[in-house]
């Protein structure tokens, strides 16, 4: 008996150490092709990065996110949680570097406004719905930094963009996480002109934006037209089994989406961000390495009528991405 307990406890003492000294240092860009585009688009290649948690001294993630420029995304889309202390911001932006002179979009999550404090882990199984903001931190400087760059701020808005030469309709609410979020003030079709899938003359993605991917945004995405909501703020689950995947999602989706792509409704599709940090209060990782993902976005497949007119659409000139989920 002392033996197994001793083997156990060793076995847990290994467990954390990789967690904690390894894995969440171990960054990886995740590959998806999600098809998404009005037929006869041509492909898009956005960078999704989400819950950096930054703090001073993170030099391994700083040096990892400044190398995401290489990717040259058409589009930047940071879905929130930058911050993890209240002099992260020159942090973030040094950081990010050369991706803030690509076209960008954002949304801020809670630990943008709040900065950590510790929290009782068993929470997050127990006591989904508690809540602990921690001081204020200074997302209004970030903000205005963001937007001096040419980024735009989704937050409770609806944008319409040209990127590649493609329009994009944006839309995005505030934290749901923490109850910021308001839909009725981006609610309504995605596309006015046109109340079913998008066509020739709409734009050609109808994207949304959220920090926490709770059903009742997502719902109302989805009932709007949207054709794909990025989100993060799961961690992917932060700690996930093998065979079982994450243990918790710590928002209303289901653990099945807690990172990756998947579908909500008949239409729409969903990609939620493993992110790329975590709370200084519980630095370790577990089966889910911190990420960042390049999305490369392709026309839709069509069928019935719009089949033979879409056939005579532009081949993409861009080579095929990894199967959707895949990450190396």
């Amino acid at each position: 008996m002392i033996r197994t307990a001793a083997a156990g406890a060793a076995a847990g003492a290994l467990g954390l150490g990789y967690a904690s000294v390894v894995e969440r240092h171990w960054f990886t860009l995740r590959h998806a092709t999600l098809p998404v585009l009005s037929p006869g688009s041509r492909p898009l290649r956005v960078l999704h990065v989400s819950d950096l948690h930054l703090r001073p001294g993170q030099r391994t993630e700083e040096r990892f996110v400044a190398g995401l420029a290489e990717l040259e995304p058409d589009l930047v889309v940071n879905t929130g949680d930058n911050l993890s202390h209240r002099r992260a911001v020159p942090v973030v932006l040094r950081a990010l570097g050369r991706l803030l002179d690509r076209p960008g979009v954002f949304v801020f999550g809670s630990n943008d406004y709040h900065g950590p404090r510790p929290k009782n882990p068993a929470n997050y199984l127990f006591r989904p719905q508690h809540r602990i903001l921690g001081p204020d931190l200074p997302w209004r400087d970030l903000r205005a930094a963001f937007i001096e760059h040419g980024w735009h701020d989704a937050t409770h808005t609806r944008l319409e963009l040209t990127v590649a030469g493609q329009r994009i309709a944006v839309a995005g609410v505030d934290d749901p996480h923490i109850g910021h979020d308001d839909y009725d003030r981006i609610a309504g079709p995605a596309d006015p002109d046109d109340d079913g899938p998008a066509t020739d003359g709409g734009p050609t993605l109808r994207l949304g934006l959220t920090h926490s991917p709770e059903p009742r945004v997502l719902d109302g995405f989805a009932a709007d037209g949207y054709d794909l909501v990025l989100a993060g703020h799961t961690h992917g689950g932060q700690l996930r089994l093998p065979g079982y995947g994450a243990i918790v999602t710590n928002c209303g989706v289901d653990r099945s989406r807690a990172r990756g792509a998947s579908r909500w409704g008949a239409h729409m599709r969903l990609h939620v961000s493993a992110g790329l940090g975590t709370s200084p209060y519980a630095p370790v990782r577990f089966g889910c390495r911190p990420e960042a993902s390049l999305l490369e976005l392709v026309p839709r497949e069509v069928t019935g009528p719009d089949a033979t007119a879409a056939a005579g659409a532009p081949a993409s000139t861009r080579p095929p991405s990894r199967p959707a989920g895949s990450a190396r």
